[in-house]
């Protein structure tokens, strides 16, 4: 599907991509953006009577984001997964070595500043800072290029107090649909969906008590891990130490960083999607994995955010085969010097970003005329002052190098994400093939 915008860049209805090319073919519309794709009608259409009903679907997660576009909250027009950045501690602990020693070489003399300095009560360390910013920048890009009329949230990922003492909601909580969803998760992601004990992968996995029940263990989080059939039957009344797996006793109490990430941010989230000013409906996981489960789809966090919340249908309908994935890259640095292996310095960048129209980052399409490259050559653009540049595809490899300036033509500007587009594999043929409900391909 292709996202469609009217003549004064106001959202209308998607459009497949056979009309998208039939009206860029006869001059009534022009491209506005690439990733994702996007027209422009060059003539004004009347929306006096125009009743959009799409709905955005998010699924939080602390290193990948999924998010989805349902029409009529039953067909899926739109699919899509953030990778968020996982680099940023690493260079604000690069940054912090030079910056003391810089100041213990220049300015020993300057009384220390640990005590003078204030934090704002809304303050979040940048590594959470910098997922709470990518998904705010992709919703708001998302309800300029369609009309948006309802938001869906996974709010909830992990219920750490219920898990780690199940009567303190109630009996009703305990024993309601999502009934075993909420510590089975959990402890899928935590132990990497593996048995502990043989590491055995796309097989049933059991939840098995660390310490038996029979020898006094009891059903808190800390005691629980996921194991294959075999591995579970094979241990019987014995204790991980007496199975030969004495590790695993401090495995179970390790602190599962990615599920704490979440569980600071997302009230943070939540507040960013309500000053959108639309409806969001919010969602536990364990739902979004019964949904998912129900439904019969793949383990993806772009099918795990057609899922979330309550208006899940009975049946789906997919418009869509392709997953545009956003790799979050930054938008360079304000490093001069260029370092060694050893910390050295062995060059200096020059203080310009824009290099003959160019800056390092744009998607640009080439045209060589003759010479070793010869052809049509798409990709990112490399820059240099000399004005040759390289141009690298989506992993980062170079393809091309030392191509003039005067071959280049900008396809997108550098936004601070890298885009890859890929199928998604969803079990039916396209396009609008239903899902059978209850046909499982989860684990």
């Amino acid at each position: 599907m292709v996202f469609v915008l009217n003549k004064d860049k106001t959202p209308l209805a998607p459009c497949h991509e056979t009309v998208a090319r039939k009206l860029l073919k006869q001059g009534k519309a022009v491209i506005h953006r690439i990733y994702p794709f996007t027209i422009r009608l060059k003539e004004q259409k009347d929306t006096s009577t125009f009743k959009p009903n799409y709905r955005l679907k998010i699924d939080y997660g602390s290193r990948h984001t999924g998010i989805a576009i349902i029409k009529n909250d039953r067909e899926v027009i739109f699919l899509m997964q953030i990778h968020h950045r996982t680099d940023v501690k690493e260079n604000m602990d690069t940054r912090r070595i030079f910056r003391r020693s810089r100041r213990n070489r220049k300015t020993r003399h300057r009384a220390p500043r640990f005590l003078n300095r204030r934090r704002d009560t809304d303050w979040f360390p940048p590594t959470l800072l910098s997922r709470i910013r990518n998904i705010e920048t992709w919703v708001r890009r998302l309800c300029k290029l369609c009309p948006i009329t309802a938001i869906s949230y996974e709010n909830v990922k992990f219920d750490m107090q219920f898990m780690r003492n199940p009567e303190i909601s109630g009996i009703e909580y305990q024993q309601g649909t999502l009934q075993g969803y909420e510590v089975r998760e959990y402890l899928l992601e935590k132990f990497g969906k593996r048995c502990v004990y043989c590491g055995a992968t796309n097989v049933p996995l059991e939840i098995e008590h660390v310490i038996p029940k029979s020898r006094g263990g009891t059903d808190m989080i800390d005691n629980l891990v996921i194991a294959c059939h075999e591995c579970n039957q094979k241990k019987g009344n014995k204790t991980a130490e007496e199975f030969g797996y004495p590790e695993i006793q401090q495995l179970v109490k390790e602190p599962l960083r990615d599920c704490a990430l979440v569980n600071a941010t997302r009230w943070r989230i939540y507040n960013i999607l309500k000053e959108t000013g639309l409806p969001v409906e919010c969602g536990s996981g364990a739902l979004t994995k019964m949904n998912r489960t129900r439904l019969g789809l793949p383990k993806n966090h772009h099918f795990d955010a057609v899922c979330v919340g309550f208006s899940t249908p009975e049946r789906i309908w997919f418009k869509t085969k392709n997953v545009l994935h956003v790799i979050a890259k930054g938008r360079g640095t304000r490093q001069i010097a260029v370092l060694d292996r050893f910390g050295f310095p062995r060059g200096h960048r020059t203080r310009k970003k824009f290099f003959y129209g160019f800056k390092t980052g744009d998607i640009v399409r080439a045209n060589v005329p003759k010479g070793k490259y010869k052809g049509v050559w798409t990709g990112i653009v490399a820059c240099r002052e000399s004005g040759y540049f390289d141009i690298k595809d989506r992993t980062g490899r170079r393809i091309v190098q030392g191509i003039s300036y005067k071959y280049c033509k900008v396809i997108q500007r550098f936004d601070g994400y890298c885009y890859d587009l890929k199928q998604a594999e969803v079990p039916g043929t396209f396009p609008l093939q239903p899902v059978e409900v209850g046909a499982s391909m989860c684990q």
